[in-house]
């Protein structure tokens, strides 16, 4: 056996067993055979009992800790009722109660207990009539069937950049390599230009794709609407009798003649909460159409929206399942929430 791999202590049991055995007249290295034990240990143990009487741990054993129960409960208060408070600022604030402690262990503790500094995350920002609708929505469709979710065909723009941006991004090297060209993003103004997209999706995959050219009018949106929502119906095979539009609170989208158009189709169109991202499934298949033309380095404009198009065609029918089957999770996670901003 290593005699330099780490051991762990020893128990009461074999403790006394060493005692007895060295009682009897059992040499140091004799008792380490039988037990396993190293000769040093077996040592330490028997001169322990001889000045101490005992083969329990003593008290005082190890460095003394420099936060005590009371202070760390303390400082676990602190950062539970206000999360964005510096080690610093709360280094302070002992400092004024009579504690002197350094900001780095106030970290160490808090890491501890489990309460390690994160980045926050990005969320929309929700008023409380926000929240309100969002409670609302989300309680009176948690109930629907599974068959209702199925025939919803989701919609929404995004905006594809055509250099990723450095935070997405991560790379693997030497301290040294920092600036080999293999290890940095190109950087151009205004991120080289982007192209924004209209696309859509159902249970059973993505639907219709159009890029936006220049920005985009109530009568642009009708226009994409009349050229991609039916046709993507049709692919998708939704229910012609059943089947609902999903769109958010774009002033294009709720604009007075784009409403008025919508009523002449005769489309059933999903009461949206606004600033309701998380309620959208489209949205993480938005991130992975991002990272998958991005991996693809396009180098002009043309080429974004050629490997959009392409990558978006590749998205998975499994995928679109699996988001639209788990979408009452979203709901109950809002009920939950209070209409507060989910994981989703």
């Amino acid at each position: 056996m290593d005699q330099r791999k780490r051991r762990k202590e020893l128990s009461q049991e074999i403790r006394k067993t060493i005692i007895d055995k060295h009682v009897k007249g059992k040499g140091y290295k004799t008792i380490s055979k039988q037990l396993d034990v190293p000769v040093t240990t077996v040592a330490h143990i028997i001169q322990k009992f001889k000045i101490h009487g005992t083969v329990a741990n003593l008290p005082g054993r190890g460095r003394r800790r420099k936060i005590d129960v009371k202070s760390k409960r303390r400082i676990i208060q602190m950062v539970t009722k206000e999360p964005r408070k510096t080690s610093k600022e709360i280094q302070g604030e002992l400092q004024a109660q009579g504690t002197s402690v350094s900001d780095r262990t106030i970290r160490r503790c808090l890491s501890q207990s489990g309460l390690h500094g994160r980045r926050p995350r990005r969320t929309p920002l929700l008023k409380t009539n926000h929240k309100k609708a969002r409670l609302e929505f989300a309680k009176l469709h948690v109930d629907k069937p599974q068959r209702f979710w199925e025939n919803v065909l989701w919609t929404d723009e995004t905006k594809i950049e055509l250099f990723a941006k450095a935070h997405q991004l991560y790379v693997h090297r030497q301290k040294n390599e920092a600036y080999q060209e293999k290890n940095t993003v190109p950087s151009v103004k205004h991120g080289g230009g982007s192209v924004m997209f209209w696309g859509c999706f159902a249970a059973f995959g993505t639907g219709c794709l159009e890029s936006v050219q220049g920005t985009m009018k109530s009568q642009d949106y009708q226009g994409i609407l009349e050229r991609n929502v039916l046709a993507s119906v049709r692919k998708l095979g939704l229910s012609r009798r059943s089947w609902v539009l999903q769109q958010d609170n774009d002033p294009k989208l709720t604009a007075k003649n784009t409403q008025e158009w919508l009523r002449g189709k005769h489309w059933t169109i999903l009461k949206w909460p606004s600033m309701s991202p998380d309620l959208n499934p489209i949205e993480h298949l938005w991130k992975e159409l991002k990272h998958a033309v991005w991996k693809r380095h396009p180098s002009n404009l043309r080429q974004l929206e050629q490997f959009a198009h392409e990558e978006w065609a590749k998205i998975p029918a499994e995928k679109c399942r699996s988001l639209i089957d788990s979408y009452r999770n979203r709901l109950i996670a809002v009920i939950a929430s209070k209409g507060c901003a989910t994981k989703y």
